[in-house]
């Protein structure tokens, strides 16, 4: 039997679903996933994959449900009943079950995951920088702590110790998808970028609505910009403290934070222009993240 797969939950293809959603959705992430041993890889992309459904099912398309709501209000009862019964109708969550099983991840731990994306529906914006925070609590630290029960903890460091430094990891990385996608966000009606910080720099929504690249914005994207940088510089001194797969979270890392580089080469043009790395830029940073974990 393929390890970490107990058949009575999961099958082969029910993984195979998983990898395809993740990589249809999210090149850094698919990248960086590469470099992950493969014994674990199967339940990153199963993690990956249980909340892509749920995130496109309140972004993207509700098809088959008369709401965003009531899909993503489906997919909670979904990932509940499967805990409680060890079976699902889902092929990712099926795929979800078993890693949880197999890796001892809590099922509590998707609880404030469910609760970000509920209020998703109705909140498009957020007036102080610890409300954005209390929202990544449910949209960005479930991944972080996931992983790190996936991963393991190596002697002589603790879960407990490990875990502020994935949720730093994860609201870091969240945080740059914030900054890059502001043009796309704004089309569908959302701004993440807190009023608090819009006040502080002078930039109304107007200038967001026209895409207008001020030196008043420039001023504010490199606040937020340096702000996420001191979240990943407390992640970075986690890493170290996972038992397998260390690489792979720190090139994760390193790709990331490439989306700051590519903001600044745009000119902080985050309306119409794509903060992205090419494939060349990809590998030196992964080849970057193994020379910062040697010197760790």
């Amino acid at each position: 039997m393929t390890p970490g797969l107990d058949r009575s939950i999961a099958t082969p293809e029910d993984y195979a679903e998983c990898r395809r959603v993740m990589f249809g959705a999210s090149r850094n992430y698919a990248f960086a996933t590469r470099l992950l041993p493969q014994d674990v890889l199967r339940h990153v992309e199963a993690l990956y994959a249980l909340m892509r459904v749920g995130d496109d099912r309140v972004d993207v398309s509700h098809a088959g449900f008369a709401s965003a709501r009531e899909g993503i209000e489906d997919w909670e009862r979904s990932y509940w009943r499967a805990f409680e019964t060890g079976r699902s109708d889902h092929p990712v969550m099926r795929a979800y079950l078993n890693s949880a099983r197999a890796c001892g991840i809590p099922a509590e731990v998707m609880a404030a995951y469910f609760r970000a994306m509920n209020e998703d529906l109705t909140t498009t914006r957020f007036p102080t920088f610890a409300d954005l925070l209390h929202y990544m609590e449910g949209s960005a630290l479930p991944v972080g702590r996931a992983m790190t029960y996936i991963l393991g903890v190596r002697w002589p460091y603790t879960v407990e110790e490990a875990l502020p430094h994935a949720d730093s990891l994860s609201i870091a990385m969240q945080l740059s998808n914030f900054w890059r996608d502001v043009g796309q966000d704004w089309r569908i009606g959302r701004l993440y970028i807190p009023m608090e910080d819009l006040t502080r720099f002078g930039v109304p929504e107007a200038d967001i609505a026209a895409s207008r690249v001020t030196p008043n914005f420039v001023a504010l994207m490199e606040f937020e910009i340096e702000r996420t940088e001191a979240y990943y510089r407390h992640a970075r001194r986690g890493v170290r403290m996972l038992k397998t797969g260390r690489w792979g979270v720190m090139a994760g890392l390193e790709i990331y934070r490439g989306i700051h580089a590519a903001i600044r080469r745009n000119g902080y043009d985050v309306f119409t222009r794509r903060a992205s790395t090419t494939g060349l830029q990809k590998l030196g940073l992964t080849l970057a993240a193994q020379w910062k974990l040697y010197r760790s």
